[in-house]
Parts: structure tokens; C-alpha cells; sequence
């Protein structure tokens, strides 16, 4: 699944520069750099509403950490059988997301507008159902799916040009519907494809901070990839390539000879 990361990130609502060390760890995540993106949050991510944004970008290194160690095979439960550093990996994983829920949710006891809050919580919450659905192919992770549909709708609710939330919602609709059962869907509010990838195209194409846009670009990579739309998915992979030419993954990708390489689906 795509790199899912509106507001310069890591800024809060009173719009100050983002933290250079913050900025550093998100330009190591954006070239694939996941274990130094890991380190660096490490003292980022603290138990304060403020450090909410290391913490959301720490739990998406480690996913992607994860993941990468775990390799493409399609037997999930095998791979993470058969990877030696993803028992603490995931151990770590889980301990940062709780604690980053739980502190989010505190944050919202005392102010249950704070937009900022509920999109973090959102998000991080998507982190976990990621990471357990696509990753390691367990249908688990519902509650926080439910928590965290509910708070990027209420934050989409009041401010609709939110491109973070849009990008990470329209993967909701784009994931219920093509990777659950039909009766699954239903269960879940539904979902919508068609809607989730315009919406998607649509964050792609809006103006916003150079992270912002990078976390669109990627997730409309990943849909591209996901629907075979290889013309497309090179076209955006090219795009990608001008701002992060390290990352390993995109460079893999352009240099495949038919342009059918996985790239970052199966998150």
C-alpha cells in the first residue's frame, strides 16, 4: 500500500515550521531510508499530543520496515516466519501505536475538535489496520478501523480540502471494496473504488507542501500499480523519481524491463 502520511506535516494548527529533525526523518522515509527513519524518530515520537506527527511517521517506517524484511512472497504467515528481525520489529511497532492512540486519544478528552488530533488518531489507527490486512494478511485490527473511519469522516466533515485525510479515506474506500468480500463491505460502511482513486487523483493534483504532495503521488502510485496501469504508474513513478531518485523502490520499478515491478502495493 501506498507511503499514506492538511497542513505542512508535522506543523501544528498554529502553522510553525516544521521541526528540522522531523523534516530530516520524513526525507529518509520518502527515500526508502525506513530503519533511519526509525532511528530518528525514535526521540521525536514522545507521549505529548505535539510529538503526534513523529509518532504517526514512526509507526509507518516501522510498517514499512516490516514489510521490506518480509519480502514479496505471497505466503504472508511464512514470510514472517522466516524473518529474523520482525518479531521485535512488530513488537516495537505495536508498543508505539498504542501509545501513540492512547495519548491521542487523552488529547481529545481535553479538546475533541482539535482537527490535527483526530486526523493523527486516524491515521495511526490506519497505520495498525494496514500493516495487519495487507502485510501480514490478518483480518484483524477492526476496532481501530472503525476509529479511525469515524475520525478522518469528522475531519473531512469540517474541512474537505484536507488533503492528508482525503488521501488516507479514499484508501479506505479503494481497500473495502477490492480487497473485502461482498458481505465484508457491507460490515464495514462500504466501499467505492471508483471514488477512492478520483479522490486520490485529486490530492495528487492539489497544491500543497512538498511531503504533502509526495504522499499522494505515492498512493496514487500504488493504486496505479494495484490496477495495472502500468503507462500511468511509470508517468507517476517519473514524477516521484525528480524528488526522491534514491528510493530504491521507484528506481526498481523504472528500471523493470515491462514496468510490472511490485513497487509499494501489498501495504
Amino acid at each position: 500500500m501506498a507511503f499514506l502520511l492538511a497542513m505542512p506535516l508535522g506543523a501544528r494548527a498554529g502553522g510553525q515550521a516544521m521541526d528540522p529533525a522531523l523534516r530530516a526523518a520524513y526525507e529518509m522515509f520518502y527515500n526508502g531510508r525506513f530503519t533511519e527513519a526509525v532511528v530518528a524518530t525514535a526521540e521525536l515520537c514522545a507521549a505529548n499530543v505535539a510529538a503526534l506527527p513523529a509518532c504517526e511517521l514512526r509507526t509507518s517506517a516501522l510498517h514499512f520496515q516490516i514489510r521490506r524484511a518480509m519480502g514479496d512472497a505471497k505466503d504472508r504467515k511464512k514470510a514472517l516466519a522466516q524473518c529474523a528481525p520482525c518479531a521485535d520489529l512488530l513488537s516495537t511497532f505495536v508498543a508505539e501505536t498504542k501509545r501513540a492512540q492512547e495519548t491521542a486519544r487523552a488529547g481529545l478528552k481535553a479538546a475533541p475538535d482539535d482537527e490535527d488530533t483526530l486526523f493523527l488518531l486516524g491515521k495511526i489507527d490506519l497505520n495498525y489496520v494496514w500493516l495487519q490486512l495487507g502485510t501480514l494478511d490478518r483480518k484483524t485490527g477492526w476496532d481501530e478501523y472503525w476509529e479511525a473511519r469515524n475520525s478522518l469522516d469528522t475531519v473531512l466533515k469540517t474541512h474537505p480540502g484536507h488533503v492528508r485525510a482525503k488521501v488516507a479515506r479514499a484508501f479506505v474506500d479503494y481497500i473495502v471494496d477490492t480487497r473485502m468480500p461482498r458481505g465484508t463491505r457491507w460490515v464495514l460502511g462500504g466501499g467505492d473504488k471508483k471514488r477512492g482513486m478520483q479522490a486520490i487523483r485529486e490530492a495528487a493534483a492539489a497544491e500543497g507542501s512538498t511531503f504533502v504532495r509526495a504522499e499522494a503521488g505515492f498512493a496514487l502510485w500504488d493504486m496505479q500499480v494495484r490496477e495495472k496501469d502500468m503507462v500511468g504508474a511509470r508517468a507517476t513513478a517519473k514524477l516521484l523519481a525528480n524528488d526522491y531518485p534514491a528510493n530504491p523502490d521507484i528506481k526498481k520499478f523504472l528500471e523493470s524491463a515491462a514496468g510490472t515491478a511490485s513497487g509499494l502495493t501489498n501495504r
